[in-house]
């Protein structure tokens, strides 16, 4: 094969690896699901906050209940129905099986007042009020329903148990493959997946690139091993830019990285959907919640837990927020993911209804962090650490304009 043709073939490689990776991700999310119980268009309730256990999806928050449903409109429509909420806020994200977040229903959009709502696949036909249609065949469905403090888990159980899905049974997919397979089993997964969910037709250009791999009718066999390697080496380029961007795409403002404002509803940004499934699955679009990262001085943009961090507010500098904000903090893994770490307080995220907080005489908000204690005076405040590297990430529900559009800035953590 020439020169110029393993080009394009590595380069078909990369950009296929970037551009099934949500598919992958979402796939080994709901074959999790499966593999402990869960079913096919059904909800499943998570009933507690999570902790340094749940390692199901990267990222996850401590301030909200989750309920999941994996949905395959196969078979025909599916209806959610949504709970009366009133203040307390809720949002179920609607995402394709490329992990857009093509409707979200809830506190922003449809109100406090519940309500039934159909999901109609993208060639069903639809009928009757409050239709929602989906791009693709497969659809993750995942509401966040807010918990006020532990004196709150009651009413918030109460409000998710009217969290429902009503839809034919369907079989379960087939097993996908992992993000780590070898480049062969990986592109036979992703034609499988994307035969099921075919792009949209503002894909065309992209898929024009990748049409050296043949996803149509993929046979890794076909395959010199000259053209094998020129696969392996643009799979490896795809995994080192999987890690490169995140949630901020790996841009720092004094201190913290701020969404896109593609994040959550990618478009043709495939580079960045793709870092976004790798740290972040799931997230939320900006104008639903922000989620921001600290820059820290360690490889990756890490902070050293033993060392003693602090995040300052000015009194007239609080977090602008229509709902609630919180700050998070993980553990990295080797590959890129995030995970709550354990800690002598049960305490992985911290923010404006933690209970205690205290603000100084000022008006002003000190939070601390590290992994030794700050004493008795700040422990009310405190965020701890591991004795080794984490990542720090701020989340703001319902962001106001000013945060939305850049006019207010977080301040930088400071070392103490």
């Amino acid at each position: 094969m020439a020169e110029r043709d393993l080009a394009a073939l590595q380069a078909a490689a990369r950009t296929a690896w970037l551009y099934a990776l949500p598919l992958v991700e979402i796939a080994n999310t709901r074959q999790r699901g499966l593999s402990v119980g869960s079913r096919m268009n059904v909800f499943g309730h998570m009933r507690n906050l999570a902790n340094h256990t749940s390692r199901a999806v990267t990222t996850p928050n401590n301030d909200t209940f989750y309920s999941t449903a994996q949905v395959d409109l196969s078979q025909g429509p599916v209806s959610f129905t949504l709970p009366p909420s009133g203040e307390r806020y809720l949002s179920l994200a609607l995402m394709d099986a490329y992990s857009n977040n093509f409707a979200i229903l809830g506190t922003r959009t449809t109100g406090g007042e519940g309500g039934t709502f159909t999901l109609v696949g993208p060639n069903d036909a639809a009928e009757g009020p409050n239709v929602v249609r989906s791009p693709t065949r497969q659809v993750w469905a995942l509401a966040r329903i807010l918990v006020d403090g532990p004196h709150d888990i009651d009413a918030a159980k109460s409000v998710q148990t009217g969290v429902s899905m009503q839809g034919p049974a369907v079989e379960p997919p087939a097993a996908p493959p992992h993000r780590s397979a070898p480049w062969g089993e990986y592109f036979a997964g992703v034609a499988r997946l994307m035969a099921d969910n075919p792009p949209p037709v503002t894909d065309r250009a992209v898929l024009k690139v990748m049409a050296p791999l043949g996803l149509e009718a993929f046979d890794p066999g076909r395959f010199s091993p000259a053209e094998a390697a020129a696969i392996e080496a643009g799979v490896a380029e795809a995994r080192a830019d999987a890690r490169k961007g995140g949630l901020g795409g790996g841009h720092y403002v004094e201190g913290w990285s701020y969404p896109a404002a593609r994040l959550g509803d990618f478009g043709q940004d495939y580079v960045y959907r793709a870092a976004v499934a790798l740290s972040g699955l799931a997230a939320l679009p900006p104008v639903e919640a922000m989620y921001m990262r600290a820059e820290g001085p360690l490889p990756r943009d890490l902070f050293d837990g033993a060392e003693a961090w602090r995040l300052h507010f000015p009194a007239d500098r609080l977090l602008p927020v229509n709902s609630f904000w919180s700050l998070s903090l993980y553990e990295a893994t080797p590959d890129g993911q995030f995970f709550f770490t354990d800690n002598p307080l049960d305490r992985y995220a911290i923010g404006d209804r933690t209970p205690g907080l205290q603000t100084n005489a000022d008006g002003s908000l000190d939070i601390w962090i590290g992994h030794a204690d700050p004493g008795e005076d700040r422990r009310g405040n405190w965020l701890p650490a591991p004795a080794g590297p984490f990542a720090l990430f701020m989340r703001a529900y319902l962001p106001k304009p000013e945060l939305l559009d850049g006019r207010y800035r977080l301040p930088p953590i400071e070392k103490v």
